[in-house]
Formats: C-alpha cells, sequence, structure tokens
C-alpha cells in the first residue's frame, strides 16, 4: 500500500510538472511570434497615411507568424511602428508608434511621442503636458478604426504614463491633470 501511495505522489508530481510546463508554448520570457507586415509603400492605416517601411503587428493568429507578404485585416491590428527617422504629427507631437490596448475591453491605443524631434517654438499646453510624463499617452476612442488626430473620435485622455491614469478614480491630482491635458488636446488646431 505504501509503495502504491509512493507510485501516485509520483505520478501526479510528474502529470503537474508537464501541465505547468506546457503552460508556455513558447518557452521561458520569449514572446509568440506575431504576425507583422512591413508597408513597401505609403499606405492608409486606421485613418494615418503611413510611410513605406512601417512595421504593422497583429494580433496572434491560428497558421500565422512572422512577416507577412500581404496585410491582414486592420480588426486585428495591435501596433503601428514607424520605421527609424520617421515620425508621424499626432495633435502637434511627433510621434513613433501607436499600441492598441491590450485590454480588449478597452477602446483605445497608447501614442508614443518623440519630444527629441518637437521644436521648442512648436511647443503647445497640450504638448508640454504630455511631455511632463515622459511617456505613452492613453487614449480611449469613440471609433476604434480610427486612430488618427481626430478630436471628435477622442473620448479622453486615459493616461500619460504610469503617474497619471483614469484607473485611480480617488486621486483628484491625478484626474485633474488628465482633464487638463484632454481640453488642451480638444483645443489642438
Amino acid at each position: 500500500m505504501k509503495l502504491l501511495k509512493r507510485y501516485l505522489f509520483l505520478l501526479i508530481l510528474i502529470s503537474l510538472i508537464g501541465c505547468v510546463g506546457n503552460m508556455n508554448p513558447t518557452g521561458g520570457n520569449s514572446t509568440p511570434d506575431y504576425p507583422y507586415f512591413v508597408t513597401s509603400k505609403p499606405l492608409l492605416v486606421k485613418k494615418i497615411m503611413v510611410p513605406a517601411g512601417t512595421v504593422l503587428t497583429y494580433e496572434e493568429q491560428f497558421f500565422k507568424s512572422g512577416e507577412q507578404n500581404k496585410l491582414l485585416s486592420e480588426k486585428d491590428l495591435t501596433d503601428i511602428r514607424l520605421p527609424e527617422g520617421k515620425l508621424l504629427n499626432w495633435g502637434g507631437v511627433p510621434i513613433s508608434s501607436i499600441n492598441k490596448f491590450f485590454n480588449s475591453e478597452m477602446r483605445g491605443f497608447t501614442v508614443n511621442a518623440d519630444f527629441n524631434s518637437l521644436p521648442e517654438d512648436k511647443k503647445t499646453k497640450f504638448s508640454k503636458l504630455w511631455e511632463s510624463c515622459d511617456s505613452g499617452l492613453g487614449i480611449t476612442v469613440k471609433d476604434i478604426d480610427d486612430w488618427s488626430f481626430n478630436p471628435k473620435n477622442i473620448a479622453d485622455v486615459e493616461s500619460c504614463g504610469v503617474l497619471y491614469q483614469r484607473y485611480f478614480k480617488d486621486d483628484a491630482e491625478q484626474q485633474e491633470f488628465l482633464s487638463e491635458m484632454h481640453a488642451a488636446l480638444l483645443d489642438v488646431k
């Protein structure tokens, strides 16, 4: 009986180790090889004209991974990464990438700026507030298919880096800063 218990214990232990070992099919800390497409000419993507060389990354898909030879569906787009040295103007701020929120229940994206490319004389109240966070700007939108700078589509400023988050509803300072930033964003011409 004692021997049977040992074998049963070993069998359970081996099964558990096997399950845990298979929980991350990519192994260790690696990430899935998401499908992506590199544009060969300027294209309109999510209502933004992106230059040639832009990397478009998509959600993980069955039988698709790594570089693709054609565009995939825009509804599956998760990231737009511009080529080195080719920035876009988003609300008067040069940006290098846009990333859809990971949480699918949130309708929006994070915009990543390159403030080193913004001349002092082109700074606005909005860009100065954003630069003070020195991080990505989280934007919630009405239409998730429009990632352009369209104040009519922008519902709110959800976050500015880790310092300012709408999530912390009880922190009046954070809420006031994000509301001021949203108002300044709506004033950008």
